[in-house]
């Protein structure tokens, strides 16, 4: 029961006790005690009154101020009663609600340009509940799986998310961080932390994307190692091959010299091919920039399938297209795409062998090229290398086409991906 309605009671009962007097004393001396008893009633309402103000009212005041810190209503103050010492402490209860505000405002101010600042940024930030489904995602990481809508992602839980990106970053500990290279090519520094917020720790992913900065890097590199190499390779042949072909043309019409000039000849053509080989190198740093028109992909892999086809006749490979009616134009260099797509038509049928088949389909939503076919297939440490520099599964690989691919199809802004699926096939992928 609240204090004030005990204080009411209180005065009630007192009237009742002296209405019960009143009574019990009326009779001949009637009129004089009910004068006393009115002088005593006003005396006892001027000290109610009083001790109303003193205390009830006081502790009535704090109770208000009790209830707008339950309700969290920084804005309301209190008024003074008249009282100095409860008016020192609504002084005191009144400036700090005022700090209390001041201080929400500057967490919310915080929390706003936090937020803004989290979708504005380039790195992707992933945030989960305490029960490990993701709570939040901000744009970047939209950009980088490639997702429309981040409610796609909302409320799942990691653990089962298929995405290959989310995949790798769930097995990375808590206050770590680890470099991720998919078979997209493109690389990632990703970080593993975690924030309280009410008393719940809520852990985050960080998602920096590396891969222009790691290119480039790795472009700058190699071009400066394949220029020193051709330069010396290249003047050192040319010195080789000059007195060879001397020495062969003076022997060539000597008896018993036969022998001496075959053997200059196959020293000679050995150098021309040790000259090509390095030329090989030169002209994947010599990429011209695309020279791009609006070309149909449908008539592209059409003639390419055409083209190849003579290859694939001999080891008994299939090439099956299926088409989408109605595609959009693209905006690509002819020349080097169709460059690409013989490339990557080349490498399907030497993963086949002999007996196989090659897939290649386009799409429409979204506008995509999918080159698939029947090989050995892709292990998942292999997946992480396919598109560095020189690196080649095959015996004498060099390692330079897939960079020859991975770099045209960056200069066009192509997204791709090269991947082993559960079905068996490999499938090379193009997004424009």
């Amino acid at each position: 029961m609240r204090l004030k309605n005990i204080f009411l009671g209180f005065l009630l009962l007192l009237a009742v006790l002296f209405a019960l007097i009143f009574f019990l004393w009326s009779g001949e001396n009637a009129e004089w005690i009910f004068f006393a008893l009115e002088g005593w009633i006003i005396l006892l309402l001027v000290y109610l009154y009083y001790f109303y103000r003193r205390i009830i009212k006081p502790l009535y005041t704090l109770s208000n101020g009790m209830d707008l810190l339950k309700e969290q209503d920084f804005s309301s103050r209190l008024g003074h009663v008249g009282q100095k010492e409860t008016d020192r402490i609504v002084d005191v209860f009144n400036r700090m609600m005022e700090q209390l505000k001041n201080e929400r405002l500057h967490v919310r101010e915080q929390n706003h340009f936090l937020d803004l600042l989290i979708q504005a940024s380039p790195m992707g930030v992933l945030i989960l509940d305490f029960d490990g489904r993701i709570l939040s995602v901000n744009p970047a990481v939209c950009r980088v799986l490639h997702l429309a809508d981040e409610k796609d992602l909302l409320g799942l839980p990691l653990a089962l998310c298929t995405q290959p990106l989310l995949e790798e970053i769930r097995n990375i500990p808590l206050d770590s961080s680890r470099s991720i290279r998919l078979n997209d090519a493109n690389i990632y520094k990703c970080s593993h932390s975690f924030f309280m917020d009410r008393g719940l720790r809520h852990e985050f992913y960080l998602i920096e994307v590396l891969t222009h900065e790691v290119f480039k890097a790795e472009k700058k590199a190699y071009e400066k190692v394949i220029r020193m190499i051709s330069h010396e390779v290249n003047n050192t042949t040319a010195g080789i091959t000059s007195t060879l072909d001397t020495l062969e043309s003076s022997f060539r019409g000597m008896d018993d010299m036969e022998e001496v000039s075959d053997v200059l000849r196959v020293l000679i053509e050995r150098c021309y091919g040790m000259s090509r080989f390095i030329t090989n190198f030169a002209d994947v740093v010599r990429i011209p920039e695309p020279q791009v028109k609006s070309v149909s992909l449908n008539e592209l892999v059409s003639s390419c399938k055409r083209f190849m086809e003579n290859q694939c006749v001999g080891k008994q490979i299939r090439i099956h297209i299926e088409l989408e009616k109605d595609l959009p134009l693209v905006k690509l260099d002819p020349i080097l795409f169709e460059q690409v797509l013989v490339n990557i038509i080349k490498n399907a049928v030497e993963a086949i062998g002999e007996d196989g088949d090659i897939f290649i389909r386009t799409t429409k939503q979204p506008l995509c090229l999918e080159i698939g076919d029947t090989g050995e297939g892709i292990s998942k440490e292999t997946e992480a290398k396919l598109f560095s520099p020189f690196f080649s599964t095959k015996p004498n690989g060099q390692g330079i086409g897939l960079i020859f691919i991975r770099e045209v199809l960056q200069k066009h802004g192509c997204s791709f991906s090269l991947k082993t699926y559960s079905d068996a096939v490999t499938r090379f992928k193009i997004w424009f």
